[in-house]
């Protein structure tokens, strides 16, 4: 086995291959612990901005990034050939879906074959991509390998999932526990102890099979439950009944109740592919998740069901193809700029085809793109294009949304984060999931 000094320059020295939302916070949590990192992306214009001190990820100001590049603690590189430098390597690059739904590795392969020609001895890999099980050892490993190094004999490899939530300031990155493993014993001693030097807890697991599964089920359970939620919403619609208000109710047990709330649909990275990762490695054992396929079946078809409850909900005499259409929020999640699988588009789209007149208001992104490659600029929400608009559609709650505003200027609202109590007099609001609230 390779002797690894840990004093060693070298190994307080960080590769992190894939600079986004992932891979800069993590890059400056390391730097706040002391460590230097070399930063390695292969994307033109992303090295081009973060080089020039410009940060593409809301958790990372400019000026932060700026002061580490000024101070020679961060290296910002497209070449491979610069991970030498580092005692560590993570690779941190996305594990998008095909168009068929099944696992794209083709960044994460990419990644460790471009790594594996300028490998060091003693160096440890980490994988942090989301991936089905058995992806580190069935695919990484002979990959870094070769025919005369070995993992845990010349190298060390590990997986440990990334927990990311982007936007959330209710808890430092480094507070939130961090699962490792590892392909030999030897391998999960070396990603612990580098790890137990930034984050707070640090909990091993038996398998890198185990931690990329453990990672599936973090997000399956929060699309199933999503998907779940939103199902209830629809039958509280129809039953006259207000979803919010019961799940407060049952929210008040201290046991045995997660609370989930009604929405236009899961988005982001995570929460819509890694579900089709795990039904994936399912089906290659001839196995299936039919939770996995109803929470698909109800996510899928959000979109047409609040087209369909705006369209029934128009004043009378009005319909679609005649209306203006103005949609506030279109990020994911709220207070962050990230439109990645958002269901906004989805939803844009869909009154589009109906032959509306749509807008959209968001304060953190100036344009968005559709599917078919054309562009909408954002409209600032005022009291002129409120009085306007035949429906506002609450999307996305930004802590921003003007709802004094919008109470006193809209004559539809249809909501689907019950975000607004109230509007004038006259006015008509509908929320998603709240069938028993009047609507006029």
């Amino acid at each position: 086995m390779v002797a690894f000094s840990q004093d060693t320059e070298k190994a307080r020295t960080v590769g992190i291959i894939g600079l986004g939302y992932v891979g800069l916070p993590l890059a400056m949590n390391f730097i706040a612990k002391g460590y230097r990192v070399v930063g390695i992306d292969t994307d033109p214009r992303k090295l081009e901005s973060l080089r020039a001190g410009r940060s593409h990820v809301q958790d990372v100001s400019d000026q932060e990034l700026g002061s580490c590049l000024a101070e020679g603690i961060l290296m910002i590189t497209g070449h491979y050939a610069d991970a030498a430098k580092a005692g560590t390597i993570i690779i941190c690059v996305p594990t998008p879906l095909a168009p068929d739904h099944t696992p794209d590795l083709g960044f994460l392969l990419d990644a460790c074959r471009r790594l594996s020609a300028h490998l060091q001895p003693g160096q440890l890999v980490i994988v942090e991509s989301s991936t089905y099980p058995g992806t580190t050892t069935e695919q990484v490993q002979p990959l870094l390998e070769g025919e005369d190094r070995k993992a845990g004999r010349d190298f060390y490899l590990a997986y440990s999932p990334e927990r990311i939530d982007p936007g959330n300031r209710s808890i430092s990155f480094h507070q939130i526990a961090k699962i490792v493993s590892g392909v030999t014993e030897a391998c999960l001693e070396r990603v612990q102890s580098i790890y137990r030097s930034v984050f707070e807890t640090v909990i091993p697991v038996s398998s890198t099979a185990a931690a990329e599964t453990m990672k599936l089920l973090e997000n399956t359970y929060r699309f199933i439950n999503i998907s779940f939620i939103n199902e209830m919403a629809m039958l509280c619609d129809h039953l006259g009944l207000n979803a919010w208000e019961i799940i407060a109710a049952a929210a008040s047990k201290p046991y045995g109740f997660s609370a989930f709330y009604p929405g236009p649909g899961v988005g982001g990275h995570c929460i819509p592919v890694d579900p089709f990762y795990l039904q994936w490695k399912a089906a290659q054992s001839g196995q299936t998740s039919r939770f996995i396929e109803i929470a698909q079946h109800i996510n899928d078809g959000m979109p047409a069901y609040l087209v369909e409850e705006i369209r029934k909900h128009l004043p009378e005499g009005k319909s679609l193809r005649d209306a203006r259409i103005v949609v506030y929020g279109v990020t994911y999640k709220q207070n962050i700029a990230d439109v990645r699988e958002s269901t906004a588009i989805a939803i844009i789209e869909a009154l589009r085809e109906q032959g509306a007149d749509v807008g959209y208001s968001d304060p953190y992104l100036a344009k968005i793109r559709l599917t078919d490659g054309s562009e909408l600029e954002r409209a600032e929400l005022t009291a002129e294009s409120l009085e306007v608009a035949d429906c506002l559609v609450i999307l996305t709650h930004h802590s921003s949304l003007p709802i004094r505003l919008i109470a006193d200027h809209a004559s539809f609202v249809y909501d689907t984060r019950n975000a607004i109590t109230a509007l004038r007099p006259g006015a008509k609001l509908v929320t998603l999931g709240n069938g028993a609230r009047p609507v006029q």
